[in-house]
């Protein structure tokens, strides 16, 4: 007979903005850090919503969307444990342009608005770690932008894999190419062609919208220089004592 599963034991530290927080700092939020589950193509905003809540994910990832007019997206950043989705928050605004799609299920943390205003207004390691990621995920837009522009697609998605591996360990995605191709804003046939070299290449599996990386250092020499760009300025930012401790996502 089976044991049964153990359950995932969820903790505000298993994200690592959390984490970074001095243990009276974090102990003062603690009651106030409600669990959620976010599950795939859940809305966590809307653009020119009001933004009610700030989300701290542990397992799951959130995409942040841009929305043309025509109904067509294209993903300017993700956040994983990492980070916080909520940024316009603690920059004056309670609304954005943009969406944040939940990625890839999994858990979280949410807090109210006014609690996170409050507590950046403290001052603090927690303002200087909010800004310090707000600088780090400004660089991860703009390297996207230029990536999208001048890259082919296959290294767009060597370098879409890697960032989102990075945020997920076990390397297995539940995506498919038009989930894919929506996040990049391409064709889903320039997806299918890239995917499929990939696979051929044995650097990566794709079946029934599940990706597998298999060879993470070949796929790490397929993606242009935007990886390492973004890879190496986030750990620059996030790189004081308490990060260095606990080891932020994309810095591993």
């Amino acid at each position: 007979m089976r044991n049964p599963p153990i359950p995932f034991q969820r903790s505000p530290t298993q994200n690592h903005l959390l984490a970074a927080l001095p243990a009276a700092e974090l102990a003062r939020l603690l009651p106030d850090l409600k669990p959620v589950q976010m599950q795939l193509g859940d809305m966590i905003y809307e653009p020119g919503g009001r933004l009610q809540f700030a989300y701290f994910p542990i397992t799951a990832i959130v995409s942040l969307h841009y929305v043309m007019e025509s109904g067509a997206t294209a993903e300017t950043a993700a956040v994983g444990n990492e980070g916080m989705v909520g940024v316009p928050l603690i920059m004056g605004s309670d609304s954005t342009p943009s969406s944040a799609v939940v990625q890839i299920a999994g858990d979280g943390y949410r807090l109210d608005e006014r609690l996170l205003k409050a507590e950046f207004r403290r001052g603090g390691i927690m303002q200087q770690l909010l800004l310090r990621y707000t600088q780090a995920l400004v660089t991860l837009m703009t390297q996207t932008v230029a990536c999208n522009r001048h890259h082919s697609i296959e290294q767009q998605l060597c370098r879409w894999l890697l960032l989102t591996i990075d945020r997920k360990p076990d390397g297995e995605l539940v995506m498919t190419q038009e989930m894919v191709a929506a996040m990049l804003g391409v064709r889903r046939e320039g997806i299918t062609e890239a995917a499929g070299n990939l696979q051929r290449a044995g650097i990566i599996s794709y079946r029934r919208g599940h990706i597998s990386v298999i060879a993470r250092t070949e796929l790490e020499a397929g993606s242009c220089e935007c990886y390492a760009v973004v890879k190496k300025e986030i750990g620059r930012l996030l790189s004081d004592a308490r990060y260095r401790q606990n080891g932020p996502a994309l810095t591993s």
